[in-house]
């Protein structure tokens, strides 16, 4: 991995449960553990993949890096210095948002309809008070056509209403890079496009991180997406990380049952191949006041007595590939099969 530009360690984040008011006078608050003490890294210039079901704490993740979300506890510490930017504030931590932006799944509804493209684009600078008119007015049009929308001066007068959603998510990449941040984490940016226009913005992503060096976190469902543009993944299930390492080597060799269970269930491609679904219960546990033990114990046919009371510690391989599990030893890795997306 290249140098480390994001260091998160023990990240927490619990929201609290509605409780009766004689609970409340009581002290009693209960609640939801959505992310869970996680660690991991991301290297400059690296895309980094994050996936997961819809409620394991992916998009919170990404919302306490870009701090729209302020940590319970755990630290996120950016940059050569390591500055903890859990602990950010006012100037400070406006100086840490000029730095990391963030690009939401929805462009229809993170866009502002009433702003033309130039207004819009344009605001990042005006607030961090970066340049002339005129200087912000030629870094906006240069922005959009790195992004894929030139010649950019045709876009400067448009409403968003009058851009196709491919052409909308490339103006919210537009914005977010206009300040020229060094980490961008994208929020499923392409779920909501078509499949014909979703290469044009993940082109776009992975010419930001090759030539401009801009590292950026990508959270997303879609595996066969992550294998494509990310250089490392990490696997989330009930706010705790499963299994991380080498994109390609994850997907392929999955060594946690959660993985394998989430590359069972992606549709193949040629009929004549066949893959054995595997099927687990449905029911996921509430996480409020945390889980005890494994959080994937409830649902693994492979359960047992430690799995109860003893949360799993990640255990790496030779090649970096880390995996959050009991079963994991050197005698699973050699019979652990080969999956193919």
């Amino acid at each position: 991995m290249a140098e480390t530009l994001v260091q998160v360690r023990n990240l927490q984040k619990h929201f609290p449960v509605e409780t009766s008011i004689i609970d409340q006078l009581r002290g009693q608050r209960n609640y939801i553990h959505a992310v869970d003490g996680i660690d991991f890294d991301v290297g400059r210039g690296e895309i980094f993949g994050l996936a997961g079901e819809s409620g394991c704490g992916k998009t919170t993740t990404g919302n306490c890096l870009t701090r729209l979300l302020d940590p319970t506890d755990g630290e996120i510490l950016f940059g050569e210095d390591r500055t903890n930017i859990a602990e950010l504030t006012g100037a400070e931590l406006k100086a840490y948002r000029r730095d990391c932006q963030m690009v939401f799944q929805d462009p229809f509804a993170s866009i502002n309809n009433r702003f033309t493209i130039e207004k819009w684009v344009m605001e990042p600078l005006i607030i961090h008070d970066i340049g002339t008119r005129e200087e912000r007015q030629s870094r906006v049009v240069e922005t959009l056509e790195q992004c894929g929308l030139g010649p950019g001066e045709e876009f400067l007068d448009q409403y968003p209403h009058e851009l196709s959603g491919g052409q909308q998510q490339r103006v919210s990449l537009a914005r977010a890079m206009v300040l020229e941040p060094s980490f961008i984490v994208a929020d499923e940016p392409t779920s909501m496009l078509d499949v014909s226009v979703r290469a044009g913005v993940l082109s776009v992503l992975d010419r930001l991180a090759r030539e401009e060096d801009v590292t950026i976190f990508y959270i997303s469902h879609d595996l066969s997406l992550l294998r494509y543009i990310c250089d490392r993944i990490a696997i989330m299930y009930q706010g705790s990380i499963a299994e991380m390492g080498d994109a390609d080597e994850v997907l392929s060799r999955p060594k946690h049952p959660y993985t394998q269970l989430l590359l069972s269930a992606v549709p193949r491609i040629d009929p004549d191949t066949t893959r054995e679904r595997i099927r687990v219960p449905p029911e996921v546990k509430e996480r409020i006041g945390g889980v005890e033990g494994c959080p994937y114990k409830y649902r693994c046919e492979h359960r047992f007595e430690a799995c109860d009371t003893v949360p799993p510690m990640f255990q790496p391989d030779q090649a970096g590939q880390q995996v959050a599990c009991h079963l994991y030893d050197e005698a699973n890795e050699a019979a652990a099969p080969r999956w193919e997306l």
